[in-house]
């Protein structure tokens, strides 16, 4: 499950709750979006969202396909799913799903919310708890986003292009197994440069990212020990315009093969028509 899963991870790295817009200015529509994924110099495959905004409610689409060696040395594809309420508050998650499938095995996991509270994890097939996982304190499953919320409707603003006040925030985020916070701070300003899609503004805010595990995690895992030390992690990010959303440009994050990427290959933005209204 770890390589499409961590694209949905890698791209949840990056979006504060930053200043949401008054429920009454919240943009209705449709955004598409084309990503793809690296480590140093290998190519691993491209993900795809779609995310169709009601003034009052959201529906998140999204799919991704990794190979190594054009697939003959791995191949996976993940699909995730998320819909929930559009407040002045923030967004407030009502169902999220993702399913993972390569050689060996199919993997599914469903998480409902309340409010922003959880009240169901329900996984296929279903597996024992694990006792070696640190558990989560009581009352951090509270105020959570899952991780498709989290990376493409966090952030509500009309702030310009390049203002570093997105990137002052921490995230509170459930994946159905990890509770983990993730923490944004102004790091820089920089140009998209030639080859960034149409449509998109020239200046990135990037953002410094710290990961902090909650619970659900194992102590002595590397990944979650390299996340927690690394200084390197970074998220650009960029106003979609006619939408009030910020998305993830590019997201890096240092690995010891090299670093991994995610970046904006595509974008489609469709304000809706006065008489949709509704995502539903």
């Amino acid at each position: 499950m770890g390589i499409v899963r961590k694209g949905v991870v890698l791209v949840c790295l990056v979006l504060p709750s930053s200043g949401f817009a008054e429920t009454s200015d919240l943009q209705a529509g449709q955004v598409r979006a084309t990503y793809n994924a690296g480590v140093a110099n290998l190519n691993l495959g491209t993900f795809d969202m779609t995310a169709t905004l009601g003034r009052k409610d959201y529906v998140l689409t999204a799919s991704g396909e990794v190979s190594i060696l054009a697939g003959l040395l791995y191949r996976a594809a993940g699909k995730t799913e998320s819909n929930g309420a559009r407040a002045g508050s923030g967004p407030e998650p009502q169902r999220y799903q993702f399913s993972f499938t390569d050689a060996k095995k199919t993997q599914t996991v469903q998480i409902g919310f309340d409010r922003g509270a959880v009240q169901s994890v329900k996984r296929t097939p279903k597996k024992n708890a694990d006792r070696k996982a640190v558990p989560i304190p009581e009352g951090e499953l509270r105020d959570v986003l899952d991780p498709l919320t989290a990376a493409f409707m966090s952030v509500q603003s009309n702030a310009p292009a390049g203002d570093l006040a997105v990137c002052d925030r921490t995230l509170r985020v459930f994946d159905g197994k990890q509770r983990f916070d993730l923490t944004l701070s102004p790091k820089r300003t920089e140009q998209l440069g030639a080859g960034a899609p149409d449509g998109l503004p020239d200046t990135a805010a990037v953002c410094r990212v710290a990961y902090k595990p909650i619970g659900g995690y194992r102590r002595e895992t590397y990944a979650v020990q390299f996340l927690q030390e690394s200084d390197g992690i970074e998220a650009w990010l960029v106003p979609v315009e006619g939408t009030g959303l910020y998305v993830p440009y590019k997201v890096i994050v240092p690995t010891t093969w090299g670093d991994g990427a995610l970046k904006l290959t595509g974008i489609e933005a469709r304000p809706s028509s006065p008489q949709r209204a509704s995502a539903r």
